[in-house]
């Protein structure tokens, strides 16, 4: 699914973290435990700049906790990269990141230092959330809608860090459809950018294939079809989604496959693997070769084309 979001208060944003980032000490990437990857910014990788990262696994209490594991276990492996897990108590947790700042950048602490820590996090992913049990008081807005944040900020905190906070920021283009698929299944686009249905037979194309038993306990279904659009039907019909004619409304049980998925209804629930992450890889890479090669053969073809006009007018 081809994601085309980029408000321009999202631009802004992107050209403030590039001018500011030198100055910072640490980078808190809030991650959704969901789906560790596609809620991954290229950015914070692309300006990080060796800079140590701290990853908060947020909403955990949401996703598979083997899973929420392995990917810590997977980030931790890259040099100056921690990952933590939230989930709904973050105030008995929020130490922790204060420690981790300190422990990355020893040579900050101490009287008379500030460490310069900055936080970033696609939409809806819960940064604003978060940002209030670390600072202790409301100081972001908070929503269940994505991009409720607008500007910077930046919050004192304990133990001699600043804060910086930015909004929540999708990337100009989001080449891995997948990761596509996985972002509007968890609510980091907004619902009027979204085709339901599309997303649904995804997610239920995924949950069949990862999360059987969840599906059968949650729906009453004792034996699942082997596809997405019959899983719909029969849920659908389970559930009382029907329109005239006895027809199954299906954009309807699209949208309480969604809605039970975000919600946990269904289930502790992750949407991708590490292993997953590393074939996409591979594929976007390819894509992106192949969209170069695309746009080198038009530039060449451009060039014989004013290289003959050229010599025709002689």
């Amino acid at each position: 699914m081809a994601i085309q979001w980029f408000p321009g208060h999202m631009n802004k944003a992107r050209n403030e973290i590039k001018e500011i980032m030198p100055q910072m000490d640490v980078i808190i990437e809030v991650l959704d435990a969901r789906i560790p990857y596609s809620s991954e910014n290229p950015m914070v990788t692309t300006l990080r700049e060796g800079k140590p990262v701290i990853k908060i696994l947020n909403k955990a209490d949401l996703a598979d906790p083997k899973m929420t594991q392995a990917w810590k276990d997977y980030f931790e492996q890259e040099s100056g990269v921690k990952a933590i897990a939230f989930g709904h108590d973050k105030a008995a947790e929020v130490h922790r990141i204060n420690e981790l700042c300190k422990k990355l950048v020893p040579h900050k602490v101490g009287a008379d230092k500030q460490i310069k820590a900055m936080i970033m996090g696609i939409p809806n992913v819960g940064k604003s959330t978060l940002i209030n049990v670390l600072a202790g008081r409301i100081v972001a807005k908070t929503g269940n809608e994505p991009a409720v944040t607008k500007a910077q900020q930046r919050i004192k905190l304990e133990d001699g860090i600043m804060l910086y906070d930015t909004p929540g920021m999708l990337w100009p283009k989001v080449e891995n459809e997948n990761s596509g698929y996985r972002l509007g299944a968890t609510g980091a686009i907004r619902d009027t950018a979204l085709e339901y249905e599309e997303v649904a037979s995804y997610t239920a194309e995924y949950l069949l294939r990862a999360y059987p038993e969840l599906l059968k306990a949650r729906y009453k279904i004792a034996e699942l079809p082997e596809s997405d659009w019959e899983f719909v039907e029969m849920a659908g019909k389970k559930r009382g989604c029907i329109r005239g004619g006895n027809q199954i409304d299906t954009y309807k049980m699209s949208e309480i496959l969604i809605n039970e998925l975000r919600d946990g209804i269904i289930g502790r629930i992750t949407m991708e693997t590490p292993a997953m992450r590393e074939e996409e890889e591979i594929m976007v890479a390819g894509l992106r070769a192949a969209a170069e090669a695309k746009k080198a053969a038009k530039e060449e073809e451009k060039k014989q084309r004013r290289a003959r006009a050229r010599k025709n007018r002689r």
